[in-house]
């Protein structure tokens, strides 16, 4: 199975959005936070991304009379190199960004829910914001501005859990809108006027 048909599965960007921050999940800590999830199918799953080396397995125990493993997210295997993602070609790089948006509206919808019942959401609270942002920028500024996000989030990512955190969700889109260069505000034909 190619990495990106490991990673890119709605079920698998559930479970591991569920490791993101740090976390060490067990298949029932799982099961607890995928209640929509059939247990035989998550099962399955855990076992895909272990075996593809995207989770692993950080600790054992037995409970009555079964292993029950502890698992942790290898980041360095949760994502798609260049290269992988050249190799969907276009309708496939279409797909993945869809199943990136959807997980991403998925994760939304369980917030809405959980406000729901625990009687309401509260958006300003709770810092919710997205927004979307044309930044005209050289290619050489483009990577000065993805350093700069990548140094802004790293030590962030860092954080492990304490009083008065919470989990938060981060994701980020950056790619060149279809209409670049050609309509730059000052890219005029020679002789226009």
């Amino acid at each position: 199975m190619s990495a990106a048909d490991l990673i890119l599965h709605p079920v698998r960007l559930r479970i591991l959005q569920a490791f993101l921050g740090g976390r060490r999940l067990t298949t029932g800590d799982l099961a607890r936070e995928l209640p929509d999830v059939p247990q035989a199918g998550l099962y399955r799953h855990v076992s895909r991304l272990a075996e593809g080396g995207v989770l692993a397995v950080v600790s054992e125990r037995q409970v009555r009379g079964a292993v029950e493993r502890t698992y942790a997210l290898r980041q360095e295997n949760a994502w798609l190199d260049a290269g992988a993602l050249a190799a969907l070609g276009p309708e496939g790089q279409s797909v993945a960004f869809a199943t990136f948006a959807a997980a991403l509206m998925a994760a939304y919808d369980r917030y809405l829910a959980a406000g729901a019942a625990a009687g309401g959401t509260d958006p300003a609270r709770d810092g919710v914001s997205y927004s979307m942002n044309a930044l005209w920028l050289s290619d050489e500024e483009y990577l000065d501005f993805l350093r700069d996000v990548a140094r802004l989030a790293a030590p962030r990512a860092a954080n492990g859990p304490a009083p008065g955190r919470r989990r938060r969700l981060a994701a980020s889109a950056f790619f060149p809108l279809a209409d670049s260069p050609a309509t730059a505000p000052d890219a005029t034909a020679e002789g226009d006027e």
